[in-house]
Protein backbone atom coordinates (compact mmCIF):
# COMPACT_ATOMS: atom_id res chain seq x y z
CA UNK A 1 0.00 0.00 0.00
CA UNK A 2 1.17 3.52 -0.89
CA UNK A 3 2.23 5.80 1.60
CA UNK A 4 1.14 9.19 2.25
CA UNK A 5 2.65 12.35 3.35
CA UNK A 6 3.03 12.51 7.38
CA UNK A 7 -0.68 13.55 8.99
CA UNK A 8 -2.37 12.55 5.97
CA UNK A 9 -4.86 9.72 5.97
CA UNK A 10 -5.47 6.79 4.01
CA UNK A 11 -9.21 5.67 3.44
CA UNK A 12 -9.15 2.20 5.15
CA UNK A 13 -12.78 1.44 3.48
CA UNK A 14 -13.03 1.27 -0.66
CA UNK A 15 -16.27 1.52 -2.13
CA UNK A 16 -16.02 -0.16 -5.29
CA UNK A 17 -13.65 -3.74 -3.55
CA UNK A 18 -15.19 -7.24 -4.27
CA UNK A 19 -15.53 -6.09 -8.26
CA UNK A 20 -14.05 -7.08 -10.99
CA UNK A 21 -12.96 -5.02 -14.59
CA UNK A 22 -10.91 -7.29 -17.12
CA UNK A 23 -9.35 -4.56 -19.45
CA UNK A 24 -7.85 -4.56 -22.93
CA UNK A 25 -6.41 -0.94 -22.21
CA UNK A 26 -3.11 0.37 -23.57
CA UNK A 27 -1.73 4.28 -23.27
CA UNK A 28 -3.95 6.69 -22.10
CA UNK A 29 -7.12 6.90 -22.27
CA UNK A 30 -8.43 3.70 -21.26
CA UNK A 31 -5.97 3.13 -18.05
CA UNK A 32 -6.19 6.81 -17.21
CA UNK A 33 -10.07 5.83 -16.31
CA UNK A 34 -9.88 2.07 -14.52
CA UNK A 35 -6.67 4.10 -12.93
CA UNK A 36 -9.66 5.78 -11.07
CA UNK A 37 -11.42 2.93 -10.41
CA UNK A 38 -8.63 0.58 -8.95
CA UNK A 39 -7.63 3.41 -6.12
CA UNK A 40 -11.44 2.99 -5.31
CA UNK A 41 -11.05 -0.72 -4.66
CA UNK A 42 -11.52 -2.21 -7.90
CA UNK A 43 -9.78 -5.36 -8.87
CA UNK A 44 -8.54 -3.82 -12.30
CA UNK A 45 -7.16 -7.23 -14.12
CA UNK A 46 -4.63 -5.38 -17.25
CA UNK A 47 -5.57 -7.67 -20.26
CA UNK A 48 -1.64 -7.60 -22.23
CA UNK A 49 -0.47 -8.99 -25.05
CA UNK A 50 1.75 -11.51 -24.45
CA UNK A 51 4.60 -10.27 -26.25
CA UNK A 52 5.29 -6.55 -25.42
CA UNK A 53 2.02 -5.85 -23.27
CA UNK A 54 0.89 -2.18 -23.46
CA UNK A 55 2.73 0.20 -25.41
CA UNK A 56 2.95 2.75 -22.41
CA UNK A 57 5.50 0.44 -20.88
CA UNK A 58 8.11 1.28 -23.85
CA UNK A 59 7.12 5.14 -23.56
CA UNK A 60 10.91 6.90 -22.84
CA UNK A 61 12.68 8.68 -21.87
CA UNK A 62 12.90 7.04 -18.15
CA UNK A 63 12.59 3.73 -17.32
CA UNK A 64 12.94 1.48 -14.00
CA UNK A 65 13.78 -1.67 -16.25
CA UNK A 66 13.94 -2.70 -20.25
CA UNK A 67 10.43 -1.71 -21.67
CA UNK A 68 8.92 -0.76 -17.95
CA UNK A 69 8.47 2.97 -18.11
CA UNK A 70 7.82 5.77 -15.45
CA UNK A 71 5.33 6.94 -17.95
CA UNK A 72 3.38 3.44 -17.65
CA UNK A 73 3.09 4.26 -13.74
CA UNK A 74 1.15 7.39 -14.17
CA UNK A 75 -1.68 5.48 -15.44
CA UNK A 76 -1.40 1.83 -13.68
CA UNK A 77 -1.02 2.12 -10.33
CA UNK A 78 -3.02 -0.52 -8.13
CA UNK A 79 -3.56 -3.08 -10.91
CA UNK A 80 -2.96 -6.28 -11.85
CA UNK A 81 -1.43 -7.67 -15.20
CA UNK A 82 -2.51 -10.98 -16.96
CA UNK A 83 -1.06 -11.54 -19.86
CA UNK A 84 -3.54 -13.25 -23.17
CA UNK A 85 -3.88 -13.50 -26.71
CA UNK A 86 -6.86 -12.37 -27.31
CA UNK A 87 -6.60 -13.06 -31.00
CA UNK A 88 -6.22 -17.14 -30.48
CA UNK A 89 -9.58 -19.33 -29.94
CA UNK A 90 -8.12 -20.66 -26.63
CA UNK A 91 -7.39 -17.01 -25.85
CA UNK A 92 -10.98 -16.55 -26.14
CA UNK A 93 -12.11 -19.11 -23.75
CA UNK A 94 -9.56 -18.31 -21.55
CA UNK A 95 -11.21 -14.98 -21.82
CA UNK A 96 -14.65 -16.14 -21.12
CA UNK A 97 -13.89 -18.32 -18.22
CA UNK A 98 -12.45 -15.13 -16.52
CA UNK A 99 -15.98 -13.28 -17.96
CA UNK A 100 -17.61 -15.68 -15.82
CA UNK A 101 -16.26 -14.16 -12.67
CA UNK A 102 -16.04 -10.38 -13.43
CA UNK A 103 -18.38 -7.65 -13.53
CA UNK A 104 -16.94 -5.32 -16.28
CA UNK A 105 -14.84 -5.60 -19.58
CA UNK A 106 -12.77 -2.33 -20.66
CA UNK A 107 -10.74 -1.73 -23.52
CA UNK A 108 -9.94 1.31 -25.48
CA UNK A 109 -8.81 -0.38 -28.90
CA UNK A 110 -9.65 1.03 -32.09
CA UNK A 111 -13.11 1.36 -33.31
CA UNK A 112 -13.45 -1.36 -35.13
CA UNK A 113 -11.33 -4.16 -33.12
CA UNK A 114 -13.33 -5.00 -29.91
CA UNK A 115 -15.91 -6.77 -32.24
CA UNK A 116 -13.23 -8.67 -34.30
CA UNK A 117 -11.95 -9.86 -30.84
CA UNK A 118 -15.15 -10.41 -28.91
CA UNK A 119 -14.81 -7.41 -26.33
CA UNK A 120 -18.69 -6.51 -26.90
CA UNK A 121 -22.07 -7.00 -24.69
CA UNK A 122 -23.56 -9.46 -28.20
CA UNK A 123 -20.21 -11.51 -27.81
CA UNK A 124 -19.83 -11.74 -23.80
CA UNK A 125 -23.90 -11.66 -22.60
CA UNK A 126 -24.56 -15.44 -22.79
CA UNK A 127 -21.31 -15.89 -21.01
CA UNK A 128 -22.47 -13.52 -18.20
CA UNK A 129 -25.82 -11.73 -19.17
CA UNK A 130 -25.04 -9.07 -16.13
CA UNK A 131 -21.54 -8.04 -17.59
CA UNK A 132 -20.98 -4.23 -18.56
CA UNK A 133 -18.75 -3.85 -21.89
CA UNK A 134 -16.89 -0.14 -21.81
CA UNK A 135 -15.90 0.97 -24.99
CA UNK A 136 -13.42 3.74 -25.61
CA UNK A 137 -12.25 4.56 -29.22
CA UNK A 138 -11.01 7.58 -31.29
CA UNK A 139 -13.84 7.80 -33.11
CA UNK A 140 -16.75 5.55 -32.22
CA UNK A 141 -17.41 2.11 -33.28
CA UNK A 142 -20.53 2.15 -35.17
CA UNK A 143 -19.47 4.93 -38.39
CA UNK A 144 -17.30 5.39 -41.10
CA UNK A 145 -14.54 6.29 -38.79
CA UNK A 146 -14.58 3.26 -36.95
CA UNK A 147 -11.30 2.03 -38.87
CA UNK A 148 -9.47 5.10 -38.43
CA UNK A 149 -6.43 5.01 -35.93
CA UNK A 150 -7.09 8.62 -33.66
CA UNK A 151 -4.51 10.48 -30.79
CA UNK A 152 -5.55 13.01 -28.39
CA UNK A 153 -3.75 15.80 -30.21
CA UNK A 154 -6.35 15.27 -33.59
CA UNK A 155 -9.11 15.34 -30.69
CA UNK A 156 -7.61 18.58 -29.59
CA UNK A 157 -7.07 20.12 -33.38
CA UNK A 158 -10.52 19.39 -34.76
CA UNK A 159 -12.59 19.86 -31.86
CA UNK A 160 -11.16 22.90 -31.75
CA UNK A 161 -9.11 23.07 -28.90
CA UNK A 162 -6.17 24.28 -30.24
CA UNK A 163 -7.55 27.44 -31.98
CA UNK A 164 -8.80 28.51 -28.91
CA UNK A 165 -5.41 28.41 -26.68
CA UNK A 166 -2.19 30.28 -27.12
CA UNK A 167 -1.52 33.95 -28.09
CA UNK A 168 -4.02 35.63 -30.89
CA UNK A 169 -1.17 36.59 -32.88
CA UNK A 170 0.89 33.28 -32.35
CA UNK A 171 0.12 29.83 -34.20
CA UNK A 172 -2.90 27.64 -32.63
CA UNK A 173 -1.27 25.47 -29.74
CA UNK A 174 -2.67 22.08 -28.22
CA UNK A 175 -2.74 21.26 -24.43
CA UNK A 176 0.70 20.83 -22.62
CA UNK A 177 -0.77 17.48 -21.62
CA UNK A 178 -2.83 14.65 -23.46
CA UNK A 179 -6.35 16.39 -21.75
CA UNK A 180 -8.70 14.77 -23.96
CA UNK A 181 -7.38 11.15 -23.15
CA UNK A 182 -7.99 12.41 -19.72
CA UNK A 183 -11.71 13.48 -20.12
CA UNK A 184 -12.33 10.53 -22.10
CA UNK A 185 -10.94 8.13 -19.24
CA UNK A 186 -13.18 9.66 -16.96
CA UNK A 187 -16.18 10.27 -18.65
CA UNK A 188 -16.05 6.62 -20.14
CA UNK A 189 -15.51 5.51 -15.87
CA UNK A 190 -18.49 7.55 -15.25
CA UNK A 191 -20.64 5.43 -17.83
CA UNK A 192 -19.28 2.49 -17.22
CA UNK A 193 -19.99 3.07 -13.32
CA UNK A 194 -23.63 4.09 -14.02
CA UNK A 195 -23.86 1.08 -16.45
CA UNK A 196 -22.35 -1.71 -13.04
CA UNK A 197 -24.80 0.37 -11.17
CA UNK A 198 -27.91 -0.65 -13.58
CA UNK A 199 -26.96 -4.19 -14.04
CA UNK A 200 -26.60 -4.82 -10.10
CA UNK A 201 -30.32 -4.18 -9.96
CA UNK A 202 -31.16 -5.63 -13.11
CA UNK A 203 -29.11 -8.40 -13.51
CA UNK A 204 -28.37 -6.87 -17.31
CA UNK A 205 -25.24 -5.22 -18.26
CA UNK A 206 -24.68 -3.41 -21.87
CA UNK A 207 -22.23 -1.91 -24.13
CA UNK A 208 -21.26 1.76 -22.72
CA UNK A 209 -19.42 3.99 -25.83
CA UNK A 210 -17.25 6.97 -25.66
CA UNK A 211 -14.56 8.51 -27.90
CA UNK A 212 -12.07 11.31 -28.02
CA UNK A 213 -13.84 13.18 -30.66
CA UNK A 214 -17.12 13.10 -28.68
CA UNK A 215 -15.47 14.12 -25.70
CA UNK A 216 -13.63 16.73 -27.13
CA UNK A 217 -16.18 18.11 -28.65
CA UNK A 218 -18.84 17.93 -25.63
CA UNK A 219 -16.32 20.19 -23.87
CA UNK A 220 -16.94 22.82 -25.72
CA UNK A 221 -19.53 23.71 -23.57
CA UNK A 222 -20.46 27.29 -23.47
CA UNK A 223 -18.90 28.72 -26.56
CA UNK A 224 -20.45 25.79 -28.11
CA UNK A 225 -23.44 27.52 -27.25
CA UNK A 226 -23.17 30.47 -27.86
CA UNK A 227 -22.35 29.77 -31.46
CA UNK A 228 -25.14 27.29 -32.25
CA UNK A 229 -27.47 29.73 -30.91
CA UNK A 230 -25.73 33.03 -31.60
CA UNK A 231 -23.11 32.76 -34.35
CA UNK A 232 -20.50 34.01 -31.96
CA UNK A 233 -17.27 32.51 -32.78
CA UNK A 234 -15.08 32.74 -29.12
CA UNK A 235 -11.65 33.32 -30.31
CA UNK A 236 -7.89 33.85 -28.31
CA UNK A 237 -7.29 36.55 -26.01
CA UNK A 238 -3.57 37.79 -24.90
CA UNK A 239 -2.19 36.88 -21.53
CA UNK A 240 -4.93 33.78 -21.85
CA UNK A 241 -7.64 36.14 -20.93
CA UNK A 242 -11.38 35.03 -20.07
CA UNK A 243 -13.31 35.65 -22.97
CA UNK A 244 -16.01 38.08 -21.24
CA UNK A 245 -15.22 38.68 -17.63
CA UNK A 246 -11.64 41.25 -17.09
CA UNK A 247 -9.66 41.25 -15.70
CA UNK A 248 -9.34 37.70 -15.46
CA UNK A 249 -5.83 37.26 -16.89
CA UNK A 250 -1.87 36.97 -16.49
CA UNK A 251 -0.03 40.08 -15.33
CA UNK A 252 3.33 40.20 -15.01
CA UNK A 253 4.87 40.95 -11.21
CA UNK A 254 8.41 41.87 -10.88
CA UNK A 255 9.49 37.98 -11.01
CA UNK A 256 7.20 36.16 -13.10
CA UNK A 257 3.43 35.84 -13.78
CA UNK A 258 0.85 35.16 -11.98
CA UNK A 259 -3.08 34.84 -12.65
CA UNK A 260 -5.61 37.47 -11.48
CA UNK A 261 -9.24 36.38 -11.80
CA UNK A 262 -12.04 39.35 -10.84
CA UNK A 263 -14.39 37.26 -12.22
CA UNK A 264 -17.40 38.64 -10.60
CA UNK A 265 -17.99 42.61 -9.46
CA UNK A 266 -16.86 42.06 -6.12
CA UNK A 267 -13.80 40.98 -6.66
CA UNK A 268 -12.65 43.73 -8.96
CA UNK A 269 -13.64 46.35 -6.16
CA UNK A 270 -11.77 44.19 -3.51
CA UNK A 271 -9.07 44.13 -5.76
CA UNK A 272 -8.51 47.86 -6.31
CA UNK A 273 -8.58 47.99 -2.70
CA UNK A 274 -6.05 45.66 -1.91
CA UNK A 275 -3.59 46.92 -4.62
CA UNK A 276 -4.06 50.64 -2.61
CA UNK A 277 -5.57 51.97 -6.24
CA UNK A 278 -9.66 52.11 -4.53
CA UNK A 279 -9.83 55.23 -7.24
CA UNK A 280 -10.34 52.72 -9.80
CA UNK A 281 -13.36 51.42 -8.45
CA UNK A 282 -15.19 54.74 -9.83
CA UNK A 283 -12.82 55.40 -12.67
CA UNK A 284 -16.39 55.39 -15.32
CA UNK A 285 -13.81 53.33 -17.94
CA UNK A 286 -14.03 50.44 -15.28
CA UNK A 287 -17.21 50.85 -13.36
CA UNK A 288 -19.18 48.57 -14.68
CA UNK A 289 -18.47 44.53 -16.02
CA UNK A 290 -19.30 45.47 -19.84
CA UNK A 291 -17.02 48.93 -19.50
CA UNK A 292 -14.22 46.66 -18.15
CA UNK A 293 -14.39 44.41 -21.13
CA UNK A 294 -14.92 47.34 -23.38
CA UNK A 295 -11.40 48.96 -22.00
CA UNK A 296 -9.28 45.68 -21.45
CA UNK A 297 -6.50 46.79 -23.10
CA UNK A 298 -6.23 50.10 -21.28
CA UNK A 299 -6.90 48.42 -18.18
CA UNK A 300 -4.42 45.60 -18.53
CA UNK A 301 -1.86 48.58 -19.25
CA UNK A 302 -3.00 50.22 -15.59
CA UNK A 303 -2.66 46.88 -14.21
CA UNK A 304 0.85 45.79 -15.48
CA UNK A 305 2.43 48.76 -14.30
CA UNK A 306 0.70 48.44 -10.77
CA UNK A 307 2.22 44.70 -10.48
CA UNK A 308 5.10 45.08 -12.31
CA UNK A 309 6.12 46.81 -9.14
CA UNK A 310 6.66 44.36 -6.64
CA UNK A 311 7.30 40.39 -6.73
CA UNK A 312 4.29 37.84 -7.23
CA UNK A 313 5.01 36.53 -3.20
CA UNK A 314 3.73 40.19 -2.08
CA UNK A 315 0.78 40.58 -4.40
CA UNK A 316 0.29 36.15 -2.85
CA UNK A 317 -0.16 37.49 0.61
CA UNK A 318 -1.83 40.89 -0.20
CA UNK A 319 -5.15 38.92 -2.25
CA UNK A 320 -5.15 35.26 -1.46
CA UNK A 321 -8.00 34.35 0.60
CA UNK A 322 -9.61 37.85 -0.69
CA UNK A 323 -9.68 37.71 -4.57
CA UNK A 324 -8.71 34.70 -7.07
CA UNK A 325 -5.28 34.87 -7.50
CA UNK A 326 -2.21 31.95 -8.09
CA UNK A 327 1.36 32.01 -8.93
CA UNK A 328 2.04 30.71 -12.80
CA UNK A 329 4.38 27.67 -11.58
CA UNK A 330 6.67 26.03 -13.84
CA UNK A 331 6.24 22.43 -13.65
CA UNK A 332 9.04 21.32 -10.82
CA UNK A 333 7.57 24.73 -8.71
CA UNK A 334 3.99 23.24 -9.06
CA UNK A 335 5.15 20.01 -8.13
CA UNK A 336 7.73 21.23 -5.22
CA UNK A 337 5.15 23.31 -3.69
CA UNK A 338 4.55 22.63 -0.03
CA UNK A 339 1.17 23.21 -0.51
CA UNK A 340 1.02 19.68 -2.47
CA UNK A 341 2.47 17.79 0.63
CA UNK A 342 -0.04 19.72 2.92
CA UNK A 343 -2.83 18.09 1.11
CA UNK A 344 -1.14 14.62 0.48
CA UNK A 345 -1.36 14.61 -3.16
CA UNK A 346 2.20 13.19 -2.97
CA UNK A 347 2.46 9.60 -1.94
CA UNK A 348 5.40 6.77 -2.57
CA UNK A 349 4.98 3.18 -3.27
CA UNK A 350 7.12 0.58 -3.53
CA UNK A 351 8.41 -0.87 -6.87
CA UNK A 352 10.73 -4.27 -7.59
CA UNK A 353 13.32 -1.43 -9.11
CA UNK A 354 12.35 1.78 -6.99
CA UNK A 355 12.26 2.05 -3.59
CA UNK A 356 10.07 4.79 -2.66
CA UNK A 357 9.14 5.88 -5.69
CA UNK A 358 7.19 8.52 -5.62
CA UNK A 359 3.52 8.93 -7.18
CA UNK A 360 0.36 11.28 -7.39
CA UNK A 361 -2.35 10.39 -5.19
CA UNK A 362 -5.49 10.53 -7.16
CA UNK A 363 -7.62 13.69 -6.56
CA UNK A 364 -10.76 11.90 -5.06
CA UNK A 365 -10.98 11.62 -0.78
CA UNK A 366 -13.47 9.31 0.92
CA UNK A 367 -14.49 10.46 4.38
CA UNK A 368 -11.38 13.54 4.20
CA UNK A 369 -8.98 10.10 3.53
CA UNK A 370 -6.73 9.73 0.50
CA UNK A 371 -6.79 6.95 -1.42
CA UNK A 372 -4.49 4.20 -1.39
CA UNK A 373 -1.95 3.56 -4.41
CA UNK A 374 0.20 0.69 -5.10
CA UNK A 375 3.19 0.47 -7.80
CA UNK A 376 1.77 -0.63 -11.34
CA UNK A 377 2.42 -4.35 -12.52
CA UNK A 378 5.34 -5.97 -14.35
CA UNK A 379 4.21 -7.60 -17.55
CA UNK A 380 2.55 -10.44 -16.84
CA UNK A 381 3.02 -10.36 -13.19
CA UNK A 382 -0.36 -11.58 -12.20
CA UNK A 383 -1.10 -14.08 -15.17
CA UNK A 384 -1.10 -17.45 -13.05
CA UNK A 385 -3.05 -15.87 -9.86
CA UNK A 386 -5.42 -14.45 -11.87
CA UNK A 387 -5.68 -17.32 -13.90
CA UNK A 388 -6.02 -19.97 -10.59
CA UNK A 389 -8.34 -17.58 -9.07
CA UNK A 390 -10.46 -18.17 -12.00
CA UNK A 391 -10.45 -22.10 -11.82
CA UNK A 392 -7.69 -23.01 -13.81
CA UNK A 393 -5.68 -25.85 -12.86
CA UNK A 394 -2.11 -25.70 -12.75
CA UNK A 395 -1.13 -28.18 -15.42
CA UNK A 396 -3.85 -25.84 -17.62
CA UNK A 397 -2.11 -22.65 -17.04
CA UNK A 398 1.24 -24.53 -17.92
CA UNK A 399 -0.51 -25.99 -21.25
CA UNK A 400 -1.58 -22.07 -22.02
CA UNK A 401 1.82 -20.56 -21.18
CA UNK A 402 3.14 -23.53 -23.29
CA UNK A 403 1.30 -22.66 -26.51
CA UNK A 404 1.84 -18.80 -25.46
CA UNK A 405 -1.47 -18.31 -25.43
CA UNK A 406 -0.85 -16.15 -21.96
Amino acid sequence: MGKAEPGVSIAPHLPLKGFRILSAEQYGAGPYGTLFLAQLGAEVIKIEAPNGGDTARGVGPHFLRENESLYFQSFNLNKRSLTLDLSSPRGQDVLHRLVMRSHVVVNNLRGDVPAKIGLTYAALKAVNPAIVCAHASAYGRENLRSKWPGYDYLAQAEAGFCSLTGEPEGPPSRFGLSMVDFMTGTQLAVGLLAALLDAQRTGLGCDIDVDLFSSALHQLSYPAIWYMNTGDITGRYPRSAHPSATPSQMFMAADGWMFVMAQIPKFWSILCERIGHGELIADPRFAQPADRLANRAELTAILDAIFVQSPIAHWQSTLEGHVPVAPVHTLDQALDSPWVDAIGMRQTVNHPDRADMAVLASPIKINGARLPSSAGPLLGADTDAVLAESGFADKEIADLRQAGVV
